[in-house]
């Protein structure tokens, strides 16, 4: 059995990297949204024009990201949503909903300090970890039935 895994969430750290790293050797592919912060928030006034006002520069950006959003999460057997410190993620927030009503599995990563903000989603997921090797672990578990050493 493979799984198919969507990282969706916070960009400005390397836990995608540390869950996909800490994976090798397990049947899994891994997507993601652009995490290139320029290029995902200038995609669509690059591809279908400029806009003289934020709003609707973003509002491009946000509906062509969406295509790929929307493709990952659909094609999931599990989504892992990432809270990280800094920024607030509505976006995130947003894709662990979506996951929940399509009925994905999902796993929340989060440090303890969102514990009461997120009470909501987290009551959603499958799991809620803290770390990306919790989240390996998880992973590897799911695929082997194999507890951590």
């Amino acid at each position: 059995m493979g799984l198919n895994v969507y990282l969706s969430g916070e960009i400005h750290t390397d836990w995608r990297e540390q869950i996909i790293e800490g994976a090798q050797g397990l049947d899994i592919t891994f997507n993601a949204p652009v995490t290139d912060h320029a290029a995902s928030d200038d995609c669509g006034v690059a591809i279908l024009g400029q806009e003289p006002n934020k709003y609707w520069h973003d509002h491009k950006g946000a509906m062509v990201n969406a295509i790929r959003t929307r493709k990952g999460i659909a094609d999931a057997d599990v989504v892992v949503v990432r809270f990280g410190d800094k920024y607030k993620q509505w976006n995130a927030a947003f894709d662990a909903g979506c996951a929940s009503a399509l009925g994905k599995s999902l796993i929340i990563l989060q440090p303890p300090e969102h514990d009461h903000a997120l009470k909501e989603v987290d009551a959603a997921a499958l799991a809620v970890a803290r770390t990306p090797e919790q989240v390996v672990q998880i992973l590897r578990y799911v695929l082997t039935g194999t507890l951590p050493e």
